[in-house]
């Protein structure tokens, strides 16, 4: 394989190429692409399967097997060309054979390439990082989750409703009159103040006791969800059953043995402080980690091709297909509950994309600036983190993650701890 013309183009980004496959190969590809076929070639006065490949061309032309040979060679000749010239495929515009023969054959090609960034002002970044104070605010909101977790609910009497409470209600609404579908309901259990119901409707619950029945009247959003009631007004007949309200259990030495392996208050209080001092931290160093990719992010600069944010959101869409399929679900009926489609999931994924292609390149551009090197111990090291952390022996680590590949990921985490290293936290 040689690359016999190497041409850039106006666009960014952009070469074209003709390369040229060398007999040897091309006769090696014929022969494979052959040997698969044949199995399925009748030929009479040959078994299926078994006439010799000099007969199958000459029956059907020399050129019978080229077509298949050359798509077999395409992509090492593509990766061996663009090796050639430190250039890194994106993407193939185009691509077509110029001629072919035994002595091999050439094409034409035009490829998009992965830009080369130069960045600046990497170093020396002020980021500011949030608070790891444990307040006894703090702490006295996480008892009251753990409260509100172990609430029950009781019977309210001898007062109207009011926000928070839940009412147990038969309604039912017409519009001009008439009862439209999907309007009624028995017992139901609305959350006062929670915002579930059309805008207007809890509000006119509120201030009413158990026992009484009663109408109110609102106004349908113009964005509702059914078409035939958008922007018309509804009266409502309801009648209030009951009142609920969450009882919360008393703070005291019970409550703590209940929720928690510490036996008194003071205890219970001692371990949360760890607990949200550790949550904490572990916060502010990846709101750090976040403000650091946010700042290089900016400094992107340079002809990005829209194809690498198109490629990493394909990435994202198939690795979340994965994760489906790993949870024993069908990503196709998935997307139909969700009432979407795949189009629509990798439209979702775009911008952060665009974020994770951009931070790369800042990235690698810095280990290019920094001549960061890998070391074998490097790699010893990260094969054996990968090994823990998937259960598995160092050598199947290995075989699943190139050596090159993973050079170039360290390269890059190098290039990051430089740029945290210098920050200026605050």
């Amino acid at each position: 394989m040689a690359l016999k013309e190497f041409t850039k183009k106006e666009a960014a980004n952009s070469y074209e190429l003709v390369v040229t496959v060398d007999g040897e190969t091309f006769e090696k590809a014929i022969n494979k692409v052959y040997k698969k076929q044949v199995k399925s070639i009748n030929i009479p006065g040959f078994r299926k399967g078994k006439a010799p490949r000099h007969i199958i061309e000459k029956m059907y032309g020399t050129e019978v097997f080229y077509d298949d040979a050359m798509q077999d060679c395409y992509p090492d000749a593509l990766y061996e060309a663009a090796k050639e010239q430190n250039l890194e495929i994106v993407a193939v515009e185009k691509l077509e054979a110029v001629e072919a023969g035994k002595e091999g054959f050439t094409f034409k090609t035009d490829i998009i390439v992965k830009p080369t960034l130069e960045v600046e002002g990497y170093k020396g970044f002020e980021i500011e990082k949030k608070s790891t104070e444990v307040t006894e605010e703090l702490i006295n909101e996480e008892i009251d989750k753990v409260r509100d977790r172990n609430s029950r609910m009781v019977t309210v009497e001898g007062r109207a409703a009011q926000n928070g409470d839940t009412a147990v209600i038969d309604f039912e609404g017409f519009v001009d009159g008439v009862a439209f579908e999907g309007g009624k309901a028995e017992k139901y259990s609305l959350s006062l103040g929670s915002g579930n119901f059309i805008p207007g409707f809890e509000e006119q619950v509120v201030g009413h006791e158990a026992g009484e029945e009663f109408s109110i009247n609102v106004n349908f959003p113009e964005d509702y969800q059914a078409e035939e009631l958008k922007g018309k007004e509804a009266e409502f007949k309801i009648k209030l059953h009951e009142l609920k309200e969450k009882e919360l259990p008393e703070v005291d030495d019970e409550f703590v043995k209940d929720v928690s392996e510490k036996e008194t208050v003071s205890e219970y209080r001692d371990e949360l402080k760890e607990t949200i001092a550790a949550r904490l931290k572990d916060e502010a160093e990846k709101d750090v980690d976040n403000q650091i990719s946010e700042k290089l992010i900016e400094l992107a600069q340079g002809d990005i091709p829209e194809q690498m944010y198109d490629n990493q959101a394909n990435d994202m869409v198939r690795d979340f297909e994965m994760r489906l399929r790993s949870q024993g679900m069908d990503p196709k009926m998935y997307m139909q509950y969700m009432g979407m489609d795949m189009a629509a999931l990798k439209n979702m994924y775009m911008d952060e994309a665009e974020k994770r292609v951009k931070l790369r390149l800042v990235l690698e551009a810095i280990a290019k600036q920094e001549n960061l090197e890998v070391t074998e111990a490097d790699l010893d090291e990260e094969y054996s983190k990968m090994a823990e952390a998937y259960k598995v022996e160092v050598e199947q680590a290995k075989a699943s993650v190139p050596a090159d590949s993973l050079s170039e990921d360290i390269k890059v985490q190098k290039a990051l701890d430089i740029v945290k290293n210098s920050a200026v936290i605050k």
